[in-house]
This record gives structure tokens, C-alpha cells and sequence, in this order.
């Protein structure tokens, strides 16, 4: 078996040059995780639209960089048996302002959005910690988001 991502951008989002190159990183950190049979959507838009779901299913009234919905449903098909893990949502006007803060460039960038989504979505939190410049990670999650991050240096989503 192997792990199924679906790519969407909003309507209102001019979609990346770079956007068929998501998928195989994300297969390639499913696979450093051991996670196999999972769905995963996700959806790259504007800051207009992640604020729209960041007060909508958080009851924050300001943009994010990245949000996770979990689902966990599972189902089963001619293929085998699939967890429905959630949805990942990106802001890329938020991606080049992270991208400039933790002075890295936008793959790098989005390969730590992209992780971080995938570790919520498999169940992990970090409570009120997050990732600040020049200060390491403390918490389990955080720790394996960085973990990986060193693993995948090399892989290019954005060339």
C-alpha cells in the first residue's frame, strides 16, 4: 500500500509553479514516520482565506501560517483499509514572511509547514511552544519536526 495526498489551491490563490513537487515530499516523510494507509488533503491559500478558517475553527480572528484539521476516519477499499488522517491547510503569503524571520529560504520553509501538519494530523501537539529562531525545540513533536527537517535537508519542493 502507500499513503494518498490530494493537492488543492483556493480559487482565489494563484496556484505555485512548484505544486506537483508536494506530493513526493510528503511521501518521503510518511515514510520516515513508518505511516502507511493514510489520506491526507491538503490546501494552499491566501492569508484572506486561512484567516476565514483560523476564526472559524479556532475563534482566532487573525491569519496563521498553517492549520491541521484530524479526522481519523477509516474506511476500506479494493486497495486495502485507509485512514482519512485530515486536512492541512498553508497560507503562502504567510510562507515568505516565516521563510524571511527564521532566515530560510521558502523550501525549506515549506517543508516545515508541510511536517508540522502531518505530525498533528497523527496526533502530536506542542501546547503553547513553538518554533522560535535560535532557540531549540523542547517539546517530543517539535523535536521530531526538526528531526526530520535535518533528514530531508536536500529534498526541493521549491527549486
Amino acid at each position: 500500500m502507500s499513503n494518498r495526498i490530494f493537492i488543492s489551491v483556493d480559487e482565489n490563490t494563484e496556484s505555485p509553479l512548484w505544486l506537483d513537487a508536494v506530493e513526493l515530499f510528503m511521501q518521503k516523510v510518511l515514510e520516515e514516520l513508518k505511516i502507511d494507509g493514510e489520506e491526507i488533503s491538503v490546501l494552499f491559500c491566501g492569508d484572506s482565506y486561512m484567516q476565514v478558517l483560523n476564526k472559524t475553527y479556532r475563534n482566532i480572528d487573525s491569519t496563521t501560517d498553517v492549520l491541521s484539521f484530524e479526522n481519523d476516519e477509516e474506511y476500506e477499499d479494493e486497495e486495502g483499509k485507509w485512514k482519512c488522517a485530515g486536512d492541512i491547510a498553508i497560507s503562502l503569503d504567510t510562507l515568505p514572511v516565516n521563510s524571511s524571520y527564521f532566515e530560510e529560504d521558502c523550501n525549506s520553509e515549506l517543508k516545515r509547514l508541510l511536517v508540522h501538519g502531518i505530525l498533528h494530523l497523527n496526533g502530536m501537539d506542542h501546547g503553547d511552544e513553538h518554533i522560535e529562531k535560535g532557540v531549540e525545540p523542547q517539546c517530543e513533536m517539535l523535536i521530531l519536526q526538526e528531526k526530520l527537517l535535518k533528514k530531508l535537508k536536500d529534498e526541493k519542493i521549491i527549486k
